[in-house]
């Protein structure tokens, strides 16, 4: 059972404020998986994300170094950017299975790159433009992800 939730997101504001209110209601770790062109906002979002989760430094996208810790009271959560990614096994030198546990927040930008070595997403996210605004798609892929889609919908953000 899949459950779906899509807005407009009018500039990088609404794109910053959509993942903190999803960081507001997910209460237990999750993966996410986002998809988008280049520029189409995935770090944007992340940054919302990670500070919903209570983060106030500056969010870069890792696309160099893979993966960002954050280390908070909340969560830990990790931004990956795998866009540069030459080979999937690359991920296990790096010791990406360490990363993804019950209780962290694991945020993928282009997961297509990570192919088996990460696991199946909770989220499933789609940043895409719609002329000078932004359009979010987020689908569920487990449990988790229909729980949270659920409390996405009840507060009655989307279109």
């Amino acid at each position: 059972m899949t459950r779906s939730f899509k807005a407009h997101l009018h500039n990088e504001t609404a794109t910053v404020a959509m993942g903190n209110k999803l960081a507001a209601i997910i209460e237990q770790g999750a993966v996410i998986y986002l998809h988008g062109d280049l520029g189409a906002g995935k770090t944007t979002f992340t940054r919302g994300v990670v500070q919903g989760f209570g983060h106030s430094g500056k969010v870069k996208s890792p696309t160099y170094t893979l993966v960002e810790p954050y280390e908070l009271v909340r969560a830990n959560v990790y931004h990956f950017d795998l866009y540069r990614l030459g080979d999937p096994e690359e991920l296990e030198y790096m010791g990406i299975r360490d990363y993804f546990s019950e209780q962290a927040i694991c945020v993928v930008e282009w997961p297509e790159k990570g192919g088996d070595f990460i696991p199946v997403p909770d989220l499933d996210i789609t940043l895409s433009y719609v002329g000078d605004e932004r359009k979010i798609a987020i689908n569920s892929a487990s449990e988790r992800g229909v729980a949270i889609v659920e409390k996405l919908n009840s507060l009655n953000l989307g279109e």
